[in-house]
């Protein structure tokens, strides 16, 4: 007997040894892949990726890239959030580049005179809307820990195209014109107007030599040449020339990306790993675990009750995470109160059958005394992915904030207006603080959400969208549509968009079909009058040992194979 029990054992023991080898086994693809929201963007990381240079490289080439082709949404000026999993190790890394309030800042930062909050397109076009950019040092760290090729040559392509000049496309040629104070503002309108006057139209070739220097400094410089140096120092003559400017050569200096551990929660036989605060990973998580709870893995795309039941989980979440999220390193946040069972099972308890007001946050465990948030987001974004053929990940999500930042550009590149993320109400009417307030080298909450799914410990799928707030349900949708409904990456970025906020149902409901709408309106469910929402979904999938991308057919995006 005690020999049979031995022989069970030796044989357990030899299974799990075997399952742990095959744990730490590297993962390696025939070919890598690109999705990017430019097709001359996913060009530049897919020729680095053929080059020899990995997920990281490529990365660097990319952004530098859409800073140039797709300036209304990231670029050289931009913060953003990286999440990397190293294809060897199979560990997860979460790179911070958003940008921190200047030293000078205070909780009253954008109140006017009266005690108001200031207009919103005033803040914007203000000197106070633009932090120390984070993007290109954030991925200079990135790139330090992780990357194979040298820095100085993973610019080449994108001087290339600011020099020769690159095709405006449809997109930017369309959003150069959309009528808000930025795309009037003098740097931006000079910039797309030509030599005859005229404005540029789709089809132009667009020459940028001031961005060619600035990739040249940074190629020679390093990362930090835009924190340091005459391009940090035009950076703040710049700033300095509008209203209400704080921003110092000090502040910039002092700016430093973090990195830290990925925040990783199961999702029925996954895992899905999202950076922490401040970006929106928390709450994505939320939503997932009030899913979680529900069956629309048993129900599908043409199903009115899993629709309702994605919208209300986004609305409970939502609730929650402007009452309680922000900068952890000044806010005491409730994340492990708001991802805990108990929690979440009376949360997810609230969705019913029909739709009510709209929720009220939660008192999740360890939530501190928070006041109504009064923070505003804009949504110019971009997200890129990337998967090499040892298997490294990266999904990032960069942004100026507003489509052309805050309309101000120095040395080629469009400046964010990112601070205006902050709440401009530092304090509810009852003078409990927001979490998201003004304060001195605080970063602004953030909905930028990339997000990497596991399954067994081994990559699985990467996605993220751009979208302002609505990137959390954007990517909620996604994640839905590849790990409950089975459909492939491009079929789940393809899926109609559903954006539930407060007493707020925004959609595409031409695409979610009369059957879905009636079913929804039965439910107590109705949207805003030609409201559509416009997202930028890529992502990869591993599938049988290859790579299955995705690119939103709503914007200009390709995904390319090396």
């Amino acid at each position: 007997m005690r020999s049979f029990l031995t022989g069970i054992l030796s044989a357990a023991l030899g299974l799990a040894a075997a399952a742990l080898a095959q744990a730490k086994a590297p993962d390696v693809y025939a070919h890598g892949m690109v999705v990017a929201a430019n097709p001359l963007a996913a060009e530049a990381g897919r020729r680095v990726l053929e080059r020899g240079g990995n997920a990281v490289d490529a990365a660097v080439a990319i952004q530098a890239v859409l800073g140039l082709v797709e300036p209304q949404s990231s670029g050289l000026g931009g913060g953003a959030f990286l999440l990397y999993y190293d294809g060897k190790t199979h560990r997860l890394t979460a790179y911070d580049g958003r940008e921190a309030a200047p030293a000078a800042a205070t909780p009253d930062f954008f109140l006017q005179p009266d005690g108001k909050p200031m207009p919103f397109f005033q803040a914007v076009l203000s000197g106070r809307s633009t932090g120390p950019p984070g993007a290109i040092a954030m991925l200079g760290l990135a790139h330090r820990q992780h990357g194979r090729l040298a820095w100085k040559d993973l610019f080449g392509g994108a001087e290339k195209l600011a020099v020769d000049g690159f095709e405006v496309s449809p997109r930017l040629a369309a959003e150069s014109m959309i009528p808000l104070p930025q795309t009037s503002a003098p740097d931006v309108k000079a910039y797309f107007t030509k030599a005859d006057g005229t404005h540029v139209k789709a089809g132009d070739v667009l020459k940028n030599p001031a961005y060619a220097r600035s990739l040249q400094t940074l190629a020679a410089d390093g990362p930090r040449a835009l924190l340091e140096g005459p391009i940090a120092r035009d950076i703040v003559a710049r700033v300095d020339r509008d209203p209400g400017a704080v921003l110092t050569t000090a502040d910039l200096e002092a700016y430093h990306p973090e990195a830290s551990d990925a925040l990783c929660r199961p999702y029925r036989v996954y895992v899905v790993c999202v950076p922490p605060s401040p970006s929106g990973g928390p709450a994505l998580l939320e939503m997932l675990g009030l899913l979680a709870r529900t069956d629309i893995d048993k129900r599908g795309p043409n199903d009115a009750k899993a629709w309702f039941e994605m919208a209300q989980a986004e609305r409970l979440a939502y609730a929650d995470r402007d009452r309680y999220l922000g900068d952890p390193a000044f806010v005491k946040e409730p994340v492990q109160g708001l991802l805990s069972p108990g929690y979440l099972d009376a949360r997810a308890r609230l969705i019913g059958e029909t739709a009510g007001p709209a929720p009220a946050p939660g008192d999740p465990p360890g939530a501190p005394p928070s006041g109504k948030d009064g923070t505003r987001e804009a949504g110019g974004t971009s997200h890129f992915v990337i998967v090499d053929r040892q298997g490294d990940v990266v999904s990032m999500t960069t942004s100026v904030e507003s489509i052309f930042g805050s309309g101000r550009m120095v040395d080629g590149f469009v400046l964010n207006n990112q601070l205006t993320d902050f709440s401009f109400s530092p304090t509810d009417s009852a003078g409990r603080p927001a979490a998201n307030r003004v304060e001195r080298g605080k970063r602004p909450r953030s909905a930028m959400t990339p997000v990497i799914v596991l399954k067994d410990g081994r990559f699985l799928a990467t996605l993220g969208s751009p979208g302002g707030p609505a990137i959390l349900a954007y990517n909620l949708k996604a994640l839905v549509g590849i790990l409950d409904w089975r459909l492939t990456m491009q079929q789940a970025v393809a899926l109609p968009n559903l954006i539930a906020i407060g007493d707020r149902y925004n959609a595409e409901v031409d695409k979610l079909g009369p059957e879905v709408v009636k079913g929804l309106a039965e439910r107590g469910m109705s949207f805003s009058a030609g409201r559509g929402e416009n997202s930028g979904l890529h992502g990869v999938m591993a599938r049988g040992g290859t790579l299955q991308g995705g690119a939103d057919p709503r914007r200009e995006g390709v995904a390319l194979t090396d």
